[in-house]
């Protein structure tokens, strides 16, 4: 069992990551900042040993995972007040209903 779940773990750590790469792609900046909060969060973590806790803990990190793969995106500006945004196909894109001031 205890090592199913540090398999779990270590799968949950990589998967991070990963999203990581992905959504920051070419930013060098906010990448070494994820990768730093990423790996303080799970030293953070390492002398937890209730299992309850552990998989908690797996859940929250893959809550996170989905949450930066789902909704950040990163705008560049190309010229003053002008951004382009690369928009990855994972990103959640809603309607936008128009504001009537009536």
């Amino acid at each position: 069992m205890a090592q199913n779940l540090r398999r779990e773990v270590l799968q949950a750590f990589k998967s991070l990551h990963r999203a990581r790469r992905q959504v920051f792609e070419g930013d060098n900046r906010a990448l070494q900042l994820a990768r730093t909060k990423i790996n303080e969060e799970y030293k953070k973590c390492k002398d937890v040993t209730d299992t309850q806790a552990i998989k908690e803990l797996i859940t929250q990190s893959k809550a996170v995972e989905q949450e930066l793969i789902t909704t950040v995106i990163q705008a560049q500006e190309v010229q003053p007040g002008k951004y382009e945004v690369r928009l990855r196909d994972n990103v959640v894109k809603l309607d936008n209903t128009p504001f009537l001031d009536k």
